[in-house]
């Protein structure tokens, strides 16, 4: 189970747009409290939509076959992860443009947002964003094939979720507890991720998105 949703949780931090929009929060007036609000709103919409589909999809059994291995739509599934992470290296290579950033208006709205829009900025971001569906989904078909039972499926599902967040949480708690130490430091990851955007997602999206084909293949017999 954790050798699909390891990669899955790996993607999703090395992408670099949230934690860009983390850390420019961060210096805002409202800083601390809309930062955390954003990462808040992804946080809860990732928990409802995993919870909601989870249950109706998978986690709703009180069994399940422990020895079936990935189903069909498993497989499938990862499939479309892994053209995702193809199709979004492809777009980030050939243009400027990430399918998945906020559109500048949001942006403007964000940079003066009062911690309460910045959650349901947020939220609506973490709503429309196709990877985090297809993540989503893939998660919880992952998890719901393992047949673990619908409590610790649940928590495993919620533990992905803060795992996908981590590096913005991270972040957040940094400034928390360090607030004036950490300014400089953020200030220079931000400008690196800002400079480095586009190998990252270009180089993370070959490498996931030829790991989850590859994994989607074989399990849709393919080789």
């Amino acid at each position: 189970m954790w050798s699909g949703l390891i990669p899955l949780i790996l993607g999703s931090v090395l992408e670099p747009i949230a934690l860009v929009i983390t850390i420019m929060l961060l210096g805002t007036s409202s800083g601390l409290r809309s930062s955390s609000a954003w990462v808040g709103g992804h946080i809860v919409t990732n928990l409802i939509q995993g919870v909601v589909f989870g249950l109706i999809l998978h986690w709703g059994k009180r069994t399940a076959d422990p020895d079936q291995g990935h189903h069909w739509i498993v497989s499938t599934v990862l499939l479309v992860v892994a053209v995702v992470f193809l199709v979004t290296a492809a777009r980030e290579f050939l243009s400027d443009d990430d399918p998945d950033a906020p559109p500048p208006k949001w942006m403007s709205l964000l940079m003066a947002a009062t911690p309460t829009k910045s959650f349901l900025i947020g939220a609506g971001v973490a709503t429309v964003s196709v990877k985090t569906w297809v993540f989503t989904l893939a998660a919880i078909s992952v998890i719901g094939t393992a047949g673990l039972g619908r409590v610790i499926s649940i928590v495993t599902f919620v533990s992905f979720v803060l795992l996908t967040l981590s590096a913005n949480l991270l972040v957040v708690g940094i400034a928390a507890i360090f607030p004036e130490q950490s300014r400089s430091l953020l200030d220079r990851i931000l400008r690196w991720l800002q400079d480095n955007n586009r190998p990252i997602v270009v180089v993370a999206g070959v490498v996931f998105g030829v790991w989850f084909g590859t994994k989607a293949l074989h399990g849709l017999g393919v080789f």
